[in-house]
């Protein structure tokens, strides 16, 4: 079969009925999955108790690998309705929100750079550019839109999540330098350790979500 026929068989198998139904039933328990894991979360030394790790990340990025990068916004999407149905919001809104803006700045270039070169090389590039972009996009959109949203949330000064911030790292003493040595190392921690796992778990989770058999 040439290069040509298996791209036509893959369009065909993705838009009929029983390939539409298959794949979002992938992404609704991709995302149950994602949304279990966010419920063990552990926190970091350097930062405030509301940044906490979690793994949430690792399903939503093998299936942004194994399906495409449109999928991995899905499953983000569906990851973070579901958790806020099953949880509520503690944070008016702006954590969810900052979930998945972040989470899609990580998985989307990453497995946009997968799709094109399905190569363990490009998984690699793609999940170090993903991650350097959850850093950098994570600490703008805190810098200039979650923190200012969530103080105005809460009717607190931003001069108060600013201390909770140097409560734990005295290096914090300003905005500027909380995304600086709060919000960039966590997304830079959070996207290595789920690039890791990711690079364990992929080959066997990707078979599955294929329909291959096992060995």
């Amino acid at each position: 079969m040439n290069a040509e026929s298996t791209t036509t068989k893959n369009i065909k198998n993705k838009t009929s009925q029983p390939g539409r139904t298959r794949y979002m039933v992938q992404i609704a328990m991709l995302a149950a999955v994602a949304t279990v894991l966010m419920l063990f979360d552990i926190p970091l030394p350097f930062a405030p108790s509301f940044y906490q790790l979690d793994l949430s990340e690792v399903p939503v990025l093998i299936g942004a690998f194994a399906m495409g990068p449109m999928a991995g916004a899905l499953i983000e999407l569906v990851k973070v309705l579901i958790n806020l149905v099953i949880s509520g919001t503690s944070t008016a809104g702006v954590g969810e929100l900052a979930n998945f803006l972040i989470g899609c700045s990580f998985v989307v270039p990453a497995a946009w750079i997968y799709k094109n070169h399905k190569t363990k090389k490009n998984a690699l590039i793609g999940m170090i550019v993903g991650t350097l972009c959850m850093a950098a996009v994570g600490g703008f959109l805190n810098a200039f839109v979650l923190l200012p949203a969530y103080a105005k949330a809460f009717g607190m000064p931003m001069d108060a999540l600013v201390g909770m911030g140097s409560a734990v790292n005295k290096a914090i003493t300003s905005l500027p330098t909380f995304c600086l040595f709060a919000v960039v190392p966590f997304n830079l921690i959070k996207g290595v350790v789920v690039s890791l796992i990711t690079l364990l778990l992929y080959k066997h989770i990707s078979r599955l979500l294929k329909g291959e058999a096992m060995v």
